[in-house]
C-alpha cells in the first residue's frame, strides 16, 4: 500500500513546526505505525497514536510501537521532508511481528500537533481513518481533502505483483527514441533509484531518489553516449522493473 499526501497547516499562526504520525488499523485494532516525527519535549503531543499504538508510559508517544517505522525529530521548514511537504508512505502488509496480515478492510490514521506563534498547540486526527481494500487486486483512492491534508492518494497492490505488472501504465519514457534527453515519469509511484544500463550491462548513470518526495518526473542527460539500446531500471524500496529506450543522436 502507498499511501501519498500534501501535508498543510490547520492553524493560520502556525510558526512552522509540527508533530506527526500515520499508522495502520484493521477496524479498532493497531496494525503498524509508518511514520512517527517527535521529540522528548513534545512526546506527549501525539495522544491518539500514543494510546492506539500500545505506549508503555501514559502521555509518552515516544514508548510507542514503531517497528520497521519511518522516524524522526519535529517537522520544522527546514527539515527532510519539511513541515510543510509532501509525504509518501509505503506498507507491506505485514503487522509488527512480520507476519502477512489477512485480505479485508484496513484504514490509514492520521495524526499532527502544531505549534502557533504563541506556543498553544493544535491538533487533528483524521477519524475514522482513510478506508481502503487489502486483497488480490490493484486499488486505488483519492481522499477528499480535511484538515492540513491535501491531494491525497492512496493504492494497495498485491504483493505477489512486480512493478513491471502493476505499474506499466503508470511509468513512461519519453521521448523515444531519444536525441540525449529522455524523461521518466512516475506520477504516485514512490521511486527510490533510476539506473540507465547500455547492452554491455555497464551502469552508464545512476540516479538517487527520494520517494518521500512529491517529485513525478524524472529528466535524464544521456548525450555524450553511444547511440543504441538502453535499459531503464526503475526501482523502489520494495521491487523494480525495466524499460527500454533507443538513443539516436
Amino acid at each position: 500500500m502507498t499511501f501519498t499526501f500534501t501535508q498543510g497547516s490547520p492553524i493560520n499562526t502556525a510558526d512552522g513546526g509540527c508533530v506527526m504520525a500515520v499508522w495502520i488499523q484493521n477496524g479498532t485494532t493497531f496494525t503498524k505505525t509508518k511514520i512517527r516525527y517527535l521529540s522528548n519535549g513534545t512526546k506527549d503531543h501525539l495522544p491518539i497514536f500514543g494510546a492506539k499504538a500500545g505506549w508503555t508510559t501514559v502521555n509518552n508517544a515516544m514508548t510507542a510501537n514503531v517497528v520497521d517505522a519511518v522516524t524522526g525529530a519535529t517537522r520544522t521548514g527546514s527539515s527532510s521532508p519539511a513541515a510543510l511537504d509532501t509525504y509518501s508512505v509505503s506498507w507491506d502488509g505485514k503487522d509488527v511481528s512480520g507476519n502477512i496480515v489477512p485480505d479485508g478492510t484496513y484504514t490509514v490514521w492520521y495524526e499532527s500537533t502544531w505549534i502557533d506563534g504563541s506556543r498553544n498547540s493544535d491538533n487533528f486526527v483524521n477519524s475514522p481513518g482513510f478506508a481502503f481494500t487489502k486483497g488480490p487486486s490493484i486499488t486505488t483512492t483519492n481522499p477528499a481533502n480535511v484538515g492540513p491534508l491535501k491531494t491525497m492518494t492512496i493504492t494497495w497492490t498485491p504483493t505477489a505483483l512486480s512493478l513491471d505488472n502493476v505499474y506499466k501504465t503508470k511509468v513512461s519514457l519519453y521521448p523515444n527514441p531519444s536525441n540525449g534527453f529522455i524523461n521518466v515519469k512516475y506520477n504516485d509511484i514512490p521511486v527510490s533509484k533510476i539506473d540507465v544500463v547500455n547492452i554491455l550491462g555497464q551502469v552508464v548513470k545512476s540516479i538517487q531518489l527520494d520517494p518521500l518526495k512529491s517529485k513525478t518526473i524524472e529528466s535524464i542527460d544521456l548525450s555524450g553516449n553511444p547511440n543504441g539500446l538502453y535499459i531503464i531500471h526503475v526501482s523502489t524500496n520494495e521491487t523494480s522493473s525495466n524499460y527500454k529506450i533507443i538513443l539516436e543522436q
